[in-house]
């Protein structure tokens, strides 16, 4: 299967680069799975689509403001600094720029004195891994000096860097929002929750592997990258219950869609409490075992995640309407527009 057959043409111009004033106001596609059929709507509307014994799960992870700016201890040299993934205690996989400047015992200060960073270890592209000190509790250090890690494609500021995290965010640990996300606000979960629509949290950390374009021509020689994922004991009995009760299973974006799918494709399609590393890759011919729809935004061309989209609802189906969404003007990517696939 050819990367190239997930590709369509996107007008630079429809990368959304700041959100909306209003999380509710994006607009929704809604795309129907089985027909291709297209609907045009509020993303406030989605609650139309949902119904009594649904179950929406939303992933809970908090993106972490894992962009640094530091200083080389001995020369003074600007470097910046990408956190990926914490390893034991104090020491995180990241990514560093200028790479070359940052070789095994380089010091790195941060913030005068209130962080500092030792390289112990090298990988590929920049990888560096560097053990930290300081004062206090690391993600309150954290919070003071980092910034949001925006996704490359957006340019613009960041004003608020509360709307790069979605109302519901908690269990920090992410290099990037779960961006589906980012259209609820608390009213609305409040609104689907009174229609009787169970809301089920699962946490998975989002890799900047999200946005590592796909460097092969054929999807089969892909090598997925990994992310951690937790599914607590209650939110198993809750899927269980709605999927015995006849309800269906809604994911909010392609990271709880990842998640469920590895917990029920290792459990004979039962959802049970468990943690640990996916790297699942979903792409047209898979089975889906979990969900019965999705909420995603629109995504890249010839990514994983158009892969994945196209997995559900048929690859024809999907990139009309990506055709329809350039067409119609819709907004794309982090802080676009989303669709509901049902």
């Amino acid at each position: 299967m050819k990367v190239d057959l997930f590709d369509f043409h996107l007008p630079e111009e429809l990368i959304a680069q700041v959100p909306l004033h209003n999380r509710t106001d994006s607009r929704l596609m809604v795309l129907n799975k089985q027909s291709g059929e297209i609907k045009h709507e509020v993303f406030k509307d989605v609650i139309e689509y949902l119904r009594e014994g649904d179950c929406l799960v939303l992933n809970d992870t908090k993106v972490l403001p894992a962009r640094l700016f530091g200083v080389k201890k001995d020369t003074g040299a600007k470097i910046e600094v990408l956190l990926l993934k914490q390893l034991e205690g104090d020491r995180w996989e990241t990514l560093v720029k200028p790479a070359k400047r940052v070789k095994e015992g380089t010091e790195i200060e941060f913030g005068e004195g209130l962080l500092s960073a030792v390289c112990t270890g090298t990988s590929d592209h920049g990888g560096r891994v560097l053990e930290f000190k300081y004062e206090g509790i690391f993600y309150e250090v954290l919070d003071q000096l980092g910034e949001m890690p925006l996704p490359p494609y957006i340019k613009e500021q960041l004003e608020d860097r509360d709307r790069y995290q979605t109302v519901y965010a908690r269990e920090p640990g992410s290099a990037a929002a779960p961006t589906a996300g980012l259209h609820f606000t608390d009213s609305l979960l409040e609104k689907i929750k009174e229609k009787g629509v169970h809301i089920a949290f699962i946490t998975l950390h989002v890799g900047l592997g999200t946005f590592r374009p796909v460097s092969v021509e054929d999807v089969l020689e892909h090598d997925m990258h990994s992310e951690f994922y937790m599914v607590t004991e209650g939110t198993a009995r809750l899927l269980n219950e709605v999927r015995r009760n006849g309800g269906r299973i809604i994911s909010v974006g392609t990271t709880s869609t990842r998640t469920l799918e590895t917990i029920a494709s290792a459990n004979d399609g039962q959802f049970i409490e468990g943690s640990g590393w996916t790297n699942i890759f979903i792409y047209p011919g898979y089975e889906f075992k979990a969900i019965d729809g999705m909420i995603t935004n629109f995504h890249l061309p010839k990514s994983t995640l158009i892969m994945l989209v196209s997995a559900l609802a048929g690859r024809e189906h999907v990139l009309h309407a990506y055709q329809t969404a350039v067409t119609e003007r819709y907004r794309f990517f982090s802080f676009g527009d989303a669709m509901l696939i049902i």
